[in-house]
Formats: structure tokens, sequence, C-alpha cells
């Protein structure tokens, strides 16, 4: 039986449960118990019973060792669940969970309700003066439901576990904790000069798993090959039942004709190794300054003769099988021949062994919450049921005293006052009640009187609200209103937008609900930008006192594109041609309305209620296919029987175009306001910046001819 004070690391797979017990003795971490408990049927076979087969491997492993008293931590497949690793700007600390809660709303592609998911910032960060530079961290996340799948077999059989870690992961904490366990203490990252990297490769029964690391960094991928498709192989060429398969796989060496054994798992191998050669490719193509210099291998189908020559020959790196573990101790547990021969499917457990003992570098878990919430309550229990006894003990001391001391007081003594307290106290009610009517009165007929009165406004104000808008958009002026073919102007050289899409949405707090810190710094891009391309100066020193919109308020989307993406539009294409138009509107473009009266009146963005124009996302264009409009199939036809018959100087209209489009989404915030009430204010500012001149000493001049004067002097 294992001691106490250690951790369990419990790894269910397709065909074996495998469980290491580790403890920490000083430094050392020592293996003292361990369990290989094979299945009598892989459970992807199509008789097989899994919930059955894994709940005997676990009821074994509770007979074999007593109980499982000790801390728990168990694997789950890295296709459960979701690892994405992003870089975040540099940001404060305290700021990070922040950054992370959104990506997590963009990354995982559910409500984060539905899923568990947890973060870390991986090692190597740079933090000065509290700011996170050149981090990254890594999400990641299960569904709920999936969670729950996976610690089902557990809860029923009575083991609680205490931590959940995606199967890639646990690999990364082993390595990072086995082989660069001195580069990370001792050394600092530097991403323009990052050490080396190794390739893990751990070959399951069903799937395999591809970690790239270099003790600072990762990445992962799981492949859908592993060892049972080396057996199904041998099933489908030779015409054996999977067991004979298996064995024969197993022990190759051995065989009739070992050769042919070979040859028929040829293919395999091919795929095997081309599925590891793209997804090393894949990895170079985003990481262009990583150098990988070997590759390890675990699992146990590493074992499988002649695989890892295989795999070294013609990826081309240095392969080593994790057969042994340079700092586990324990020669009680590792000296047994059953460990020493299946050393390598141990790599999960010992990963998971160090999270559990806090060794590891990334320490996430998935255990639902309302899991953890349960388990603090149930160790609260006791303490709560003390502190209740205790405090009723003594509200009951309290209640005895006091009974026995009003016992000793006279009635009579206290009635008359008694009766003025309670007929003021029915009196105050009364009129507490009566005030409460007249006030609800009063905010009814207050209602009523505003809707009489702003109704007809109110009717046409989401109809100036769109017109304004269509205002803005910007449009090219065609002559006589006839818009040329593409030959006549290519779509590279139209200002036009195309406008998909406007949604509008109401938030009664915009600084709490929409000017999100994050949503903050990329506005102070956006006008820095602005400025930039429009005013040709640096962003005002004033603006730093903008927090940004207040009170309640309305956000108006525009989802669009355009095509003025060439690059002989220097300067002027892409995100600038939206500042350059778009944004320059909603900051600067008059709006002309009509009046009462049918006047025209002429608003600026801010005096209509337009602020904070945003351009949300900075792409670069892409590379689209869109029908050509001047395509005429009957023309076309003609023009490549000409060209058949010898003319090429005949030119033939392609049905779709190459063009480069950019999708853009753009906010705007408006005050809801009727037009009266714009009006209103557009004077009232007018007679505040009169008086304001004329306070300043606005048209002073002793010698300045008084215009009444001049008008009293001409009609006398």
């Amino acid at each position: 039986m294992a001691g106490s004070g250690g951790v369990w690391g419990i790894e269910i797979g397709q065909s074996a449960l495998k469980a290491l017990h580790c403890v920490k003795q000083g430094d050392e971490i020592v293996a003292d118990a361990f369990e290989l408990i094979e299945y009598p049927k892989i459970l992807g076979q199509a008789d097989a019973d899994p919930d059955q087969l894994i709940a005997d491997a676990l009821d074994q492993l509770l007979q074999r060792n007593d109980a499982i008293r000790d801390r728990v931590c168990i694997s789950v497949p890295g296709q459960s669940g979701l690892a994405k690793f992003f870089k975040p700007p540099p940001v404060e600390l305290k700021k990070i969970h922040d950054i992370v809660r959104y990506e997590a709303k963009t990354q995982i592609p559910f409500e984060l309700s539905d899923v568990v998911w947890d973060y870390q910032t991986m090692p190597g960060a740079t933090v000065q003066e509290g700011y996170a530079l050149e981090s990254e961290v890594g999400l990641f996340a299960m569904k709920r439901e999936q969670a729950y799948r996976q610690l089902q077999p557990f809860t029923d059989a009575d083991i609680e576990v205490d931590m959940v870690q995606l199967t890639p992961i646990a690999l990364y904490n082993m390595v990072a904790f086995d082989r660069f366990h001195e580069r990370i203490e001792n050394e600092s990252f530097d991403p323009d000069e990052p050490p080396t990297s190794s390739v893990l490769l751990s070959i399951g029964t069903d799937s395999s798993d591809l970690i790239v690391t270099n003790g600072f960094r990762i990445w992962q991928r799981s492949m859908p090959i592993g060892g049972n498709h080396f057996t199904r192989q041998l099933t489908k060429d030779l015409k054996l039942t999977f067991a004979k398969a298996e064995h024969l796989k197993r022990n190759a060496r051995e065989a009739v004709d070992p050769k042919l054994v070979f040859q028929t798992m040829r293919p395999v191998f091919n795929d095997l190794v081309t599925e590891v050669q793209r997804s090393i490719g894949f990895f170079r193509s985003i990481d262009k300054k990583a150098e990988i210099t070997e590759l390890l291998v675990t699992g146990n189908t590493v074992k499988m003769p002649g695989l890892a020559a295989y795999l070294g020959k013609n990826l081309g790196y240095e392969v080593h099988t994790l057969d042994r573990f340079n700092r586990l101790g324990g020669d009680d547990v590792l000296s047994i021949p059953t460990f020493r021969d299946n050393a390598p499917t141990f790599a999960v457990c010992y990963g998971l062994c160090l999270q559990g003992l806090g060794l590891s570098q990334i320490h996430t878990s998935l255990i639902p919450a309302e899991i953890k919430t349960e388990r603090m309550i149930r160790a609260k229990k006791p303490w709560a049921l003390a502190g209740m006894a205790a405090l009723l003990l003594g509200a009951t001391t309290q209640y005895a005293l006091t009974q026995r001391s009003w016992q000793t007081t006279h009635e009579d003594l206290w009635k008359s006052a008694e009766s003025a307290v309670s007929q003021m106290s029915s009196y105050s009610s009364n009129q507490k009640t009566e005030d409460s009517t007249l006030v609800s009165k009063l905010t009814f007929l207050n209602r009523l009187g505003e809707e009489v009165s702003g109704n007809a406004e109110r009717r046409l104000m989401w109809m100036e609200v769109i017109n304004a808008v269509n205002s803005m958009i910007p449009r090219a002026d065609y002559p006589d209103g006839k818009i040329p073919s593409i030959k006549e102007l290519p779509l590279e050289d139209r200002i036009d937008f195309h406008i998909s899409e406007i949604d509008t949405k109401f938030y009664e707090d915009l600084a709490e609900d929409w000017f999100s810190e994050r949503l903050a710094v990329r506005y102070e891009e956006e006008m820095t930008n602005w400025y930039d391309l429009m005013k040709d100066s640096p962003l005002p020193e004033d603006f730093a006192d903008d927090t940004g919109p207040e009170e309640e308020g309305w956000v108006i989307q525009l989802k669009g594109y355009h095509y003025y993406n060439s690059p002989k539009h220097q300067g002027e294409e892409g995100s600038q041609h939206v500042r350059k138009y778009l944004t320059t509107n909603f900051l600067e473009k008059p709006i002309t309305l009509t009046d009462n009266q049918g006047n025209p009146i002429t608003f600026t963005p801010k005096e209509f209620g337009f602020a904070y124009p945003l351009l949300l996302n900075e792409e670069d264009p892409k590379l689209v296919q869109i029908p050509n409009p001047d395509y005429d199939p009957v023309s076309a036809m003609a023009a490549m029987q000409l060209r058949a018959e010898g003319d090429d100087d005949v030119e033939v209209e392609t049905q779709t175009l190459e063009v480069l489009r950019l999708d853009f989404v753009f906010q705007v915030v408006w005050k809801e306001s009727i037009l009266s009430e714009r009006i209103e204010a557009k004077i009232q500012a007018e007679l505040e910046a009169a008086e304001a001149a004329e306070a300043d000493g606005f048209n002073t001049d002793p010698d300045a001819t008084d215009p009444d004067a001049d008008s009293m002097a001409m009609a006398n």
C-alpha cells in the first residue's frame, strides 16, 4: 500500500489503467507504488462495454491498495478538451484575467456557462513595474458534460478526484520537470533567440499526442493514429482475429515471417511519419525561430520493433525513447520488471503526480467549480455547526437571563406608553401610505404628459437616426448617377463602402457594460491613427482626460467591406480607408435635417448625439473571388471562339474577379434625443458661446460701430 501524504496519478487508457503513486522526500520525488491493469478487451472494440471494464479496473486498484485516501490527479485525452496559447498585449498583471476572459469568449465555441475552463501564464514571462511583457497565456477548457463524464467512473468507485488535466499538458509537465528544469530555473526566455525545442510524441492506442516545447513555450496537437491502426492493418491484410493480430504486432520479431509482418504494417508507419511531418511543418510555419533538435517518444507502442529507428530515419531527428525518468527515485518500484518494461506508458502518470505535488509548470485544473464549492462547504460544515451551537447556547443563556429580569417588572406601569407608541406608529404608517399613493399618481401624470407632448417627434426619431447613419456612409459621386464598368473604373479604385449589416444595442451604463478597459485601449489606438492620418499630428494631450461614455445610450454597429485596397493607394488603403472616410464623417461631417416647419437645420455629429466612433478590428485585406458584373456568357463564348480561331488580340471576360477585400466592424455611440431637444440644446450652446465671447471682451473696440445705433440714425 502506498504511503500517506503522496499523490496518485491515474490515466484511463484505451487498453489499460495506469496508476503511479509518488511522494516528496526532501528534494527528491519517489515512486512507491504503481498499477498497470490491462482490460480483457480494448475499450474501442465493438463488443466491449467501456463503463464496465473501467469500473472493474478501478475496483482492482482499490482492492490492491486498500483505499485511495491521498490526492488523486487524473488525465483526459487531448481531443476531449481545448488548449489554446496566445500572447496578450503588455498589460498590468491584475488585468490579465479580463483579457483572458475576453479571449475565452472568442476562442471557446460554446457559452462559458457550458464549459469548465482555466488559464495560466507560461514560464519565462517578463514582468516590469507590475506589467507583463512578452508573456504567453495558456487557455484550457472542456465541456461541462464531458468533465462530468470523465469523473463518473471515479464517483461510482467512491474515489475523490482533486485535479483533472489534459494528457498533453501532463506530458509537458513531465518533460519540463525531468529534462528542462535547469533551463527553466537558470535561464531567462528571449523570444528573439529562443532555446532549442524538442518534439514529444506520445503514441496511444487510438490516437497520438504531439507536443513541441522548449520548456518555456508549448505547442500541441492530437493526431488520429495510434497502436490500434497497426493491429487493424494486420487484421485486414493477414485475415487474423484482433487478438491474434495484437499478439503478432507485439512479437513481430518472433513471427514465422517477420518481413511479411513489417511490410504489412508499412502503410501505417508511413501514415504516422506523414502526420508527424505535417504537424512539425505547421509548427515551423507559425514559429520560424524555433530549432528542433530531438524527438522523444513515449507510450507502449514505442516498444514495437523498428518503430523508433524508422521515425529517426524518416524524420531526420535524433530519437530517444522515454523508458526511464531522470529525476524519479524509488528503486522498489523502478526495479520491478513490470514497471521497467512498461515505463514509457507511465509518462502521463508521472506528470500528474508532479502537478499534485506542486512541482509542475502548469497547475491548471478542469474540475467543475460547483464540485470545488461543494467540497469546501463539506470541509467547513463541522466548524459551522460548532459555531452555530455556541451561538445558540449564548442566545439561550441571554434569553433566560432577560426573561428572569422581565418577570420582576410591573405591566401596569407601561400600558399608557405602549398605547401612545402604537397610535403614533399607526398614524405614521397611514401618512406614508397616502404619500406613496400621491407620488405614484404624480409620476404617472408626468409620464403621461411626456408621452402626449413628445410622441410625434419620437415616432420620427429612429428614421432620423437611420437617415443620419446613411448620410455618413461614403459613396462615390458618379456622373449622371451611372455606375461605370469594371474596365472604366476597377473595383480597387472605388471608394464605395458596402454595408452588409446594421445592428443596435441599448446599454443602461455604457461605461460599465460597453466601454471596457480593452475597448478603451483600442479606442485610443484608433484615435492616434486617425490624428496621424487626417491631422498629421499626435493625439492631443487632453485626450487622456476623456474617461469614455457615461450613463445610458445606444451602440450602433456597422459590418461591411470595401475593395479600396490596391498597393498603389499606399497609406490610404485597408483600415486607413475606413478611418479617412467613415471615422472622419462620424466626427466632422454635418447632418442636415428639417425642423417642424420644414426648414433645413444642420447639426454636427456631436450635436446629433454621435460619439466615440471606433473601428473594432484591424485586419489585412483578403483575396476573394466575386462575380464579374460585366460578364456576358454570349460575348465570352464568342470571344473564346475567336481566340480558338487564332485571334489572340480578343480579350475574354472571366466569370469571376479576384480582388482584395477588407471586412470591417465599426461601432459608434448615440445618445438618444428627439429633434426639439437637439434644437434647444443647439440654441442654448450658441447663447452660451455668445455670452462667453461677450465676457471675454469680444467686439469691445471703442471705434467699432454699434449696428443698432446705425439703424436708429438711418431711421432719424
